[in-house]
């Protein structure tokens, strides 16, 4: 029997699908149920979803902080439940209103909203109030209210501005990317947006196009998915976020079977400990020339 491969699997998931949705087409093409995703995206939304499979699904828990890039449109002029195009509208500005906005408007709130700000989370989102996601309650017509919280926007800048009328109502979209940290909220800054001119704003799109050092250039279509050749090995993936230390065969040996080992690296974690055939053997904290395991990568199983 041919082992059961693990690794980081790079996909660029279409709209009108849930991350599980992708998870779950994953696991029919590469034939295991141990498949994970390292951040959702919510169905409205595309881009680059890290998946890891087999034991690589113990790397999904670095790679979730991992700072993120978007690019989105952001509608001003209309307010909706959820904070996107998903949502009912319960706000719409007149037209005079949205018509006056000026871009030395938008660019002074939208550099408001950069940096190091408190970000309130959409009612809709996964966090949890409770036990359980806030979205379930907001669907239950339940009034949901979550925390503010610190989040970094690194980048937000404007691609592109078009005004225009539908349903004989006006508004802006305005094209935007945006670096930020884990936990940022896309929806809650076109909604934060949209409330600091006046006019209401939500989410009419949304692609993620990096997650740390992960591209979606080098991901594949889901539709065209070849699991064999787009997987990165796990090691590959280990040591491009973390400094790496070689192993000998007694070291990995040890280290694999939960113990302490010696290594001539300096203190400080995670760094990749690697076998001497190039494999990753574990993530390791080094204190004193001591390491030990924060999480060890048993070799690929049997397929049953």
């Amino acid at each position: 029997m041919e082992p059961r491969r693990s690794g980081i699997l790079l996909v660029d998931k279409p709209a009108g699908m849930t991350s599980h949705d992708v998870v779950s087409r994953v696991r029919r093409l590469a034939a295991t149920r141990k498949v994970g995703h390292a951040g959702t995206l919510d169905p409205m939304a595309t881009g680059l979803l890290l998946l890891g499979l087999n034991s690589s699904t113990r790397l999904l828990t670095y790679l979730v902080g991992l700072d993120k890039e978007y690019h989105a449109t952001i509608r001003l002029g209309q307010t909706t439940t959820t904070d996107d195009a998903e949502g009912e509208v319960v706000a719409t500005a007149e037209a005079p209103l949205v018509e006056s906005l000026t871009d030395d408007q938008l660019a002074r709130e939208i550099g408001r909203l950069t940096g190091d700000i408190q970000q309130v989370p959409s009612s809709v989102s996964a966090i949890k109030v409770d036990g359980k996601r806030a979205y379930d309650l907001a669907r239950k017509g339940e009034e949901v209210v979550l925390a503010a919280r610190a989040v970094t926007v690194s980048a937000f800048d404007v691609l592109d501005i078009r005004s225009s009328t539908s349903d004989l109502t006006r508004h802006v979209d305005v094209d935007v990317r945006v670096e930020c940290s884990s936990g940022t909220y896309i929806r809650a800054l076109a909604r934060d947006l949209g409330a600091a001119l006046g006019v209401g704003g939500h989410l009419t799109a949304l692609r993620r196009t990096r997650v740390g050092p992960f591209s979606i250039d080098a991901a594949g279509s889901l539709e065209q998915l070849a699991v064999d050749e787009n997987l990165l090995n796990p090691a590959e993936v280990a040591t491009t976020l973390f400094p790496s230390e070689r192993l000998d065969a007694d070291q990995a040996r040890d280290l694999a079977n939960g113990k302490r080992i010696t290594v001539a690296g300096g203190d400080g974690g995670p760094i990749a400990a690697l076998g001497p055939d190039g494999r990753l053997i574990g993530l390791v904290e080094v204190s004193g020339g001591r390491a030990r395991a924060l999480v060890n990568f048993p070799s690929d199983e049997v397929a049953e």
